[in-house]
């Protein structure tokens, strides 16, 4: 009952705030100027994040107890910092190198204070746990690189907001069923925090999460996800859902941001481009290129979401040996149908499209009927009162 009226709490002050950031930022003429790799239209509101945290904190301080708020402090101050690095990044743009420095902090204090990581590959390749240095590593390179990841789907109305509410509402059920109370209270409140802003977020979209959204959402679904792995993977069947593919399971939950991430880094190194150059790749560039609207791409995003998150809870028998490599492959495959398909389309588009010299004759002959060129014989200058 508590985590509802947690997401409840969350959802109504969000609800209530997000209406007043936007007519604030629309005041102060504080958006986001359409064009470059912005594909919205007209002036709209960024920071949208702010609406969201605040809420979902809001919610954490009231359903959480005292000895909860102790248990997950590292975690909320953490969120807190990356919440900080987004707002900064959103009002005064930063480098990579700061928003990378930025970016340490909180892992430092994941890592370092809560102890939460990747502790081994729990049977998967014959491995079960790693040194504890390797350990660290790893944890740091998986909380920056998929924090990040997930900023860069930030890219369509309602995507980030949709495929974050999934991966943490069943976060926040697993977390009830194995005893992690605090974490599953924390997950809901975010629900319900993202749910209050895709009212607004919803194409077409009247305020975006900027930064100060996205990189909170990615940084606490990465956490999220490893703790998810890591007790999955070390837990007993006696202690709740077990699933024998942790790791895949893992990938499902945020099988978007990391097929988009790989498959743009693939294709810009192939094409002797620096793989950090930002351009108009991503997996939504594409879908909206097959003529998906913005709704379309974050339904149809978010039901492969839900798919790749069903199986591993669905299989649960099955280890990471024969899931993991079967996602990953199911992955592979619907992106280069989807780029096929996208290729037909844009082909099929030049070739219905009338070529430039057309659009311009065309354009010409209706410019000319509705401003009629009047002749020089019509009408000569010393016949005209030129005062």
């Amino acid at each position: 009952m508590d985590l509802f009226l947690a997401l409840f709490t969350s959802f109504f002050v969000g609800f209530i705030l997000t209406p007043v950031i936007i007519l604030v930022f629309k005041k102060f003429n504080f958006a986001e100027i359409p064009g470059g790799r912005k594909i919205h239209r007209g002036y709209i509101p960024s920071m949208g994040g702010l609406t969201f945290i605040f809420a979902a904190f809001f919610g954490m301080l009231s359903w959480l107890s005292f000895e909860e708020i102790m248990q997950s402090r590292y975690f909320l101050v953490a969120l807190a910092i990356m919440f900080s690095v987004g707002i900064r990044d959103d009002l005064m743009e930063l480098s990579a190198g700061q928003k990378l420095l930025g970016q340490c902090i909180p892992a430092f204090f994941i890592i370092s204070m809560a102890d939460i990581r990747i502790s081994g590959f729990y049977g998967f390749l014959g491995i079960y746990e790693i040194p504890y240095v390797l350990s660290i590593i790893i944890t740091f390179f998986l909380l920056i690189v998929l924090t990040n990841s997930f900023n860069l789907i930030d890219g369509a109305d309602g995507l980030a907001g949709s495929l974050s509410t999934i991966s943490f509402a069943v976060l926040g059920i697993w977390f009830h069923f194995v005893g992690l109370h605090a974490y599953s209270v924390i997950a809901f409140t975010l629900v319900g925090g993202v749910l209050s802003f895709l009212v607004f977020n919803w194409h077409p979209a009247k305020i975006f999460m900027g930064d100060t959204g996205s990189l909170s959402l990615g940084f606490a679904l990465t956490v999220f996800v490893i703790l998810f792995v890591d007790k999955n993977g070390t837990m007993s069947g006696w202690e709740g859902p077990k699933l024998e593919a942790p790791i895949a399971a893992g990938l499902g939950l945020m099988i978007v941001p990391i097929y988009d991430t790989i498959r743009i880094f693939v294709k810009r190194i192939l094409k002797g481009k620096s793989p950090l150059k930002p351009d108009k790749s991503h997996v939504h560039h594409f879908l909206i290129r097959m003529g998906l609207g913005h709704d379309r791409v974050a339904l149809t995003l978010g039901g492969i979401t839900c798919l790749f998150i069903a199986l591993p809870f669905l299989l649960s028998d099955v280890n990471d040996h024969i899931l993991f490599p079967f996602l990953v492959l199911l992955a592979v495959a619907l992106g280069l149908w989807m780029d096929s398909k996208t290729l037909k389309y844009v082909k099929a588009n030049i070739l219905t499209t009338p070529p430039f010299s057309e659009k311009l004759k065309t354009k010409t002959k209706e410019q000319l009927e509705k401003n009629p060129i009047i002749s020089n014989g019509i009408i000569k200058k010393d016949t005209l009162n030129m005062n």
